[in-house]
């Protein structure tokens, strides 16, 4: 983009999207390049999507994975989700990029070790919404793998976690039992 070295502006197929509105969430490949720190910003503007490469970053080091990853996003038009509503606050924001890091780090990893997936949601008012894939789904030991190794590590590193949720599962006893003691001390 002209006197903006660091933005690139990908024109992409007519009527993939419509409109130009702010991204509250985007495909896993372009996410995981936000989560590193190669791209700061992806927009959309029409036909085209805008990066804007992260501190440091250049685009004949980066341009490729970008590429890449953009090319992957698009065959997902589902996980390109616009933000609606009010843009969420920024100790949201800052939730949101622990959470992800977590995830990314030795506690996704436990899950993936044993054959499932804690897939991030959304982050909104404090809560940490996750849904459980693979053999995570519907495991009697997800409750503890999500509130001892999930929730106390995002509260260690964000004090501002209000709570955990999973969108699928109903509560069990044990879970009620739980939130009930931790409402009652």
């Amino acid at each position: 983009m002209p006197g903006r070295p660091d933005r690139l502006r990908w024109i992409i197929p007519a009527g993939i999207f419509t409109g130009t509105d702010p991204l509250a969430e985007v495909p896993a490949p372009l996410a995981a390049l936000l989560t590193d720190g190669t791209l700061a910003q992806i927009t959309l503007e029409g036909e085209a999507v805008v990066t804007r490469l992260g501190t440091g970053r250049t685009w004949p080091e980066e341009g490729a994975r970008v590429r890449t990853a953009l090319h992957a996003a698009l065959d997902d038009p589902a996980g390109w989700i616009a933000a609606t509503g009010t843009a969420p606050s920024d100790d949201d924001a800052q939730l949101y990029v622990v959470a992800q890091e977590v995830l990314a780090g030795e506690v996704g990893g436990f899950a993936r070790s044993h054959g499932g997936s804690i897939e991030l949601v959304e982050v909104r008012d404090g809560i940490v919404t996750v849904r459980l894939g693979g053999t995570c789904h519907g495991c009697p030991a997800s409750w503890f793998t999500l509130h001892q190794r999930l929730e106390r590590e995002l509260r260690r590193r964000h004090p501002g976690l209000r709570e955990v949720r999973n969108t699928g599962a109903p509560a069990s006893l044990f879970g009620r039992l739980y939130d009930f003691r931790r409402a009652s001390a």
